[in-house]
Parts: structure tokens; C-alpha cells; sequence
């Protein structure tokens, strides 16, 4: 096999034990046909040099990656779904596929959707639509080029099966995902420990989780570690909400078992990007209620958290787990200054001219309905993007009365160190968007002519996007 150097496999998630999964065997595919490979993500693993043939088989017929998991693992976990519990919960249609450290020591998961039935699959065929699996694609790319600590699609393979699915078009083509991330491990790994009464396993993946994705963190002598992980777990899930709002990013389904203990965003269904800034906007058509709207997701990562803060009650006091959690309305709001002054390009000032900024500047684009992307573009970098603003389609927008006062802020703000407004992507006159009927229109091609070709000038589009965002370096070449 064509390793590279940088391949550093790991086991980390059996010291657990098997409480916490159950080694399955994949499916079996009629066909394997390659559509698409993350070189940039393979090449941070040490999986940049596997050739087309070795690639898929391991990420289609899943032959273990020598040194890593030598059998795929379902997680074990429950979860509340639309705050329901669901004891029923577990990896249904995925598995821990293997463990790698990336060249910062990082350890990373290689996991997968659609690699067939699992103890969890609750009656379903354990496999993803073609479709689901660009979406997948098409929102890890989105949201790491607009700055969010997301997980990456790291692989998608057609697996030449005709699927049958209630909510769209049917039969579909299918395929099997790898996505690549800082932890599968989530609020509902704990909830379902503390369902059980599993009081020392809890302890046992407070200490494990710490040691693993937070070892710069010190827990003090004879302390269970459980006020230590929920302040930190709080402090990641509070800046990865603030970066959906700033990228006007609907995840759709915010269950417990959807929430990563690292503070990550993953697995992505029903999810959409604003047209407008609207803080009602819901992204899955079940959602009745508007749960998970795009102005109550902080909300529910709020009420997800005291989920989490319910299982840790037998290692920390009530009184202490409780003062955390009140924190974090006011981390989550200076989570979003910071959020939205990356999105804007400018360099950070004090905590109140900050918050003015961004305040000013939501105000203004829900009041006047203007695109969600159209103002960090024309004004990314502040007041020397004044001159383009006024170039822009959206100029007339930008004379209005009312955006006078968001002006003068801009205005006064220079560039973030390292933004270069010569980036070829700030000639253009419309930003790189994701909304609904982009997707769809890719997805049209796939279906109708098996074009692939717009979905790689897309995805192209979005590097190119990130590059000048200083989100992303550019992707090495293939192989």
C-alpha cells in the first residue's frame, strides 16, 4: 500500500471496551465507482499517495488500514431527537472505520454513512442515497471554507444499488461516505452510560475523553475531571454555533446525539444555507415546531449542553455545573462578535465596538432582506472595500438612510491580518453561495445526465472561496 510518511494509525477508541460498540461487518456492493476523494484531507492523515484502487478498497470495501482498527466498530449511544428521548439510538448506518493522528498529533475518525446494517439500523437498510452524500460534500465544504470547525466528507463512492426512500424521487442511486473528524464520541455517548446507571463508565469517558482531545486542559488532584470537560465542551459548542449564524448555517436536526463532544459539526441531513437573514427560516420540512430554526439554534445547543451537564451530576456538584451553564449565553454572544468579524474580514477591535459592529450589520441585513452573503462580500475587509461596495450590483442598497450608521462602522475597520482584497475571487461581482437551488441544480445534473462536471467546478469555486477567505491553503494536486 502507498502510504505516505504522515500515516500515523491509532486504536484509541478500544481502550474504552466494547461497552461503548459493537464490531460489525460492512456491506457488500455490486459496483465501486469512485466520486469523489479528498486529497487535502487524505494528505493530513497520510493517505494523499493511495492509488484510485487501493482507495477504494478501503473506503469501499472497507479493508482495515494496517495499524488501525482491525474491525469496524457501531457506536452505542442514545440521544433526545426534537427533545424526545430515543433510547433506541446507535450507529445505524455507519461505523468507526479507523483512527489516524494527523501531522499536529491530532487524533482524527474515519467514519462512515452507508456502509450497511448495524444492532442500531432500527429496521432501516443502513445505506445513503447518492444524493445525501453530495449534500454531505457539498456542506463539509461549504462550512470549513466559511471558517466553521466542521468535520470534511473525506470520500463518496457509488455502490450501484437502487434505493427506496418516502421523501424523494425513488428508485435512487446509492453510495457509501467516509467522513473525516475530531471525534464520533457525543452528549448522547453519555447519555445512554447514564440511562444504564453505568456510573463508572462515565467516569471512565470523562477521564478518556479529556486525556484524548483535551490534554492541554489540567485537572486538579483527585478531581473527577466532569467540571473541567463541561466548561470546555461548552466553550467548543458555543464557538462552532457562532460560526453556523455567522455563515447563516441551518444544521436542521440539533439532537444530543448529533452534538460532538469536541464541540465539532457533523453529519449533515436536511441542512441549508439563509437566502436572507431570517431567524425564523427552518431547514428540515419536519421540523413542525421550528425547534431547530436558524434563530433558536443557539437555544438548543444551550438546552443540549444541560443534557450533558445531567449526566455528569454523580462527578460535579449541581451548583457547579449549573454556574458553567449560565455562562454560557454571554460566551456564546462573544463567540459571535468574533464570529461575524472573521466573516467581515476585519481585524478585532475592544468587546464593545465589536458587538456594535456585528449588531449593526445583522440589523441591517434582516431589516433590508438583502442576500446573507452579499454584505461580508462587498464589505469584507472593511473600509478598503469601500470602492468595491460602490461597484457592486448592491450598491443601491448600500445608499439607503439606514445603512448610513452600519457604513461609518465599516468604514473604520481596516483588514484582518493576512486578508489580500487582490485575491481574484473579490473581482467577481456575487459570492460563492450554497442555497437550496444551487444544490438542487447540481444535483439535476448528477441524476439526469451523470455530469459531474458542475459539482467539481462548485467545489472548485468553494476552494477558491476559502483561499481568499484565509480559511484554506490550496488543495495539493493529485496523485
Amino acid at each position: 500500500m502507498s502510504f505516505s510518511p504522515q500515516y500515523s494509525p491509532a486504536t484509541d477508541h478500544t481502550r474504552l471496551g466494547d461497552l461503548f460498540y459493537d464490531v460489525v461487518e460492512p456491506a457488500r456492493f455490486p459496483q465501486h465507482i469512485l466520486r469523489y476523494r479528498n486529497q487535502r484531507a487524505a494528505a493530513s492523515v497520510g493517505l494523499d499517495t493511495l492509488t484510485d484502487e487501493e482507495w477504494i478498497e478501503h473506503f469501499g470495501r472497507f479493508s482495515p488500514l494496517p495499524g488501525s482498527l482491525p474491525h469496524p466498530l457501531a457506536l452505542r449511544y442514545h440521544g433526545h431527537q426534537f427533545r424526545q428521548y430515543n433510547p433506541d439510538l446507535g450507529d445505524g448506518r455507519g461505523f468507526l472505520f479507523a483512527q489516524l493522528r494527523d501531522t499536529n498529533g491530532r487524533l482524527l475518525d474515519l467514519g462512515t454513512k452507508g456502509s450497511g446494517r448495524t444492532p442500531w439500523s432500527r429496521g432501516g437498510d443502513g445505506r445513503l442515497t447518492l444524493k445525501g452524500g453530495v449534500r454531505e460534500i457539498l456542506a463539509a465544504s461549504m462550512l470549513e471554507a466559511l471558517g466553521v470547525d466542521t468535520s470534511r466528507a473525506f470520500s463518496l463512492i457509488e455502490t450501484g444499488e437502487k434505493l427506496d426512500r418516502h421523501d424523494e424521487p425513488s428508485p435512487t442511486r446509492s453510495a457509501v461516505l467516509v467522513r473525516l473528524g475530531h471525534s464520533h464520541i457525543r452528549i448522547g455517548t453519555f447519555q445512554r452510560l447514564a440511562a444504564h446507571a453505568e456510573t463508572a463508565a462515565i467516569g471512565s469517558l470523562i477521564t478518556y475523553v479529556l486525556e484524548t482531545y483535551y490534554p492541554e486542559l489540567t485537572v486538579p488532584e483527585g478531581d473527577s475531571g466532569a467540571l473541567v470537560l463541561f466548561e470546555a465542551v461548552c466553550e467548543r459548542v458555543a464557538r462552532t454555533g457562532a460560526q453556523w449564524m455567522a455563515a447563516g448555517f441551518v444544521h436542521g436536526v440539533l439532537n444530543t446525539d448529533n452534538i460532538a463532544i469536541t464541540g465539532e459539526s457533523f453529519d449533515y441531513g436536511p441542512w441549508r444555507f439563509l437566502p436572507r437573514f431570517e431567524p425564523g427560516f427552518t431547514a428540515a420540512y419536519f421540523d413542525h415546531q421550528g425547534l431547530y430554526a436558524y434563530g433558536r439554534q443557539p437555544a438548543a445547543l444551550g438546552w443540549n449542553l444541560a443534557r450533558l451537564a445531567e449526566c455528569l451530576l454523580e462527578f460535579a456538584p449541581h451548583t457547579g455545573l449549573t454556574e458553567i451553564l449560565s455562562r454560557f449565553p454571554a460566551r456564546y454572544e462573544a463567540e459571535l462578535d468574533a464570529a461575524w468579524i472573521r466573516r467581515l474580514g476585519v481585524a478585532p477591535c475592544d468587546e464593545h465596538s465589536d458587538r456594535a459592529l456585528r449588531q449593526a450589520v445583522t440589523l441591517f441585513m434582516e431589516e433590508s432582506g438583502i442576500p446573507f452573503d452579499a454584505l461580508p462580500f462587498d464589505w469584507f475587509g472593511g473600509g478598503s472595500s469601500a470602492e468595491r461596495a460602490a461597484a457592486s450590483p448592491r450598491a443601491p442598497i448600500y445608499q439607503r438612510s439606514d445603512f448610513a450608521p452600519v457604513r461609518t462602522l465599516l468604514e473604520t475597520r481596516t483588514p484582518a491580518a493576512g486578508v489580500t482584497l487582490a485575491h481574484p475571487y473579490f473581482a467577481g461581482n456575487t459570492p460563492c453561495t450554497m442555497l437550496i437551488d444551487t444544490v438542487e441544480t447540481l444535483w439535476t445534473q448528477l441524476a439526469e445526465h451523470d455530469d459531474w462536471g458542475a459539482l467539481e467546478a462548485k467545489l472548485a469555486q468553494i476552494d477558491e472561496m476559502a483561499v481568499a477567505l484565509g480559511n484554506r491553503s490550496p488543495a495539493p494536486s493529485s496523485p
